[in-house]
């Protein structure tokens, strides 16, 4: 599971603030994750993910004290653009993102849970679908849901899939899905915490792609 734990994600604090740093560090590594999925139709989603990711770093570093956490970047933003918050800046980005990364955490918890197709148990079809679904699908139109499926057709075998998450080094399964649900515990909580955060600031914007 070298991919997903080259930088594992923190504890969440008692406060539930996310450091801007230690967050970009590790969410910096997640983009290949999509390079495990084969197809090159998740390569957009992979590019907004990289994109967003330097936009929040873009932020961050202009100054790092002032952005210092998540929530930091949320309200100073709100101050400074005023009615075109949220739709502008780095709370935009954050926006986007934590929708891509609730993507890899339902599709890696689905897997780790063992939901399988019953008639096909090693594609992960019904564990992509499942992710699509809930993380990203309502904020996609016809035309992007249609690429979507095309895109599970090419998605590789649940075998392939673990292997290309150890960067190609022989793991027991068993083990693969141990360190998947490690990952998941610190993964989940902080992207449960920017939802949270969301909702409490009441920027979540639902306008479709």
């Amino acid at each position: 599971m070298a991919l997903l734990l080259d930088q594992p994600f923190a504890p969440m604090p008692d406060n539930n603030e996310i450091t801007t740093k230690t967050f970009l560090e590790s969410v910096s590594h997640l983009p290949p994750f999509f390079d495990c999925l084969g197809s090159k139709v998740f390569a957009p989603i992979k590019a907004d993910i990289n994109g967003n990711i330097t936009k929040i770093k873009a932020v961050y570093d202009s100054d790092p004290v002032k952005y210092e956490t998540l929530q930091q970047i949320l309200l100073i933003e709100k101050s400074i653009y005023g009615s075109e918050w949220p739709k502008v800046g780095a709370t935009l980005a954050l926006m986007w993102l934590k929708r891509g990364l609730r993507f890899i955490q339902i599709l890696l918890q689905s897997i780790a849970d063992g939901e399988r197709d019953e008639d096909n148990p090693n594609l992960i079809r019904i564990n992509i679908t499942k992710a699509y679904d809930q993380a990203l699908k309502r904020y996609h139109g016809w035309i992007v849901q249609k690429v979507f499926k095309a895109a599970l057709f090419a998605a590789p075998c649940r075998s392939d899939f673990l292997k290309a998450l150890t960067k190609d080094q022989e793991v027991a399964e068993e083990d693969c899905l141990a360190k998947i649900h490690q990952f998941l515990i610190n993964f989940t909580a902080t992207v449960d915490a920017i939802y949270e955060m969301y909702s409490i600031m009441n920027a979540e914007l639902d306008y479709l792609v």
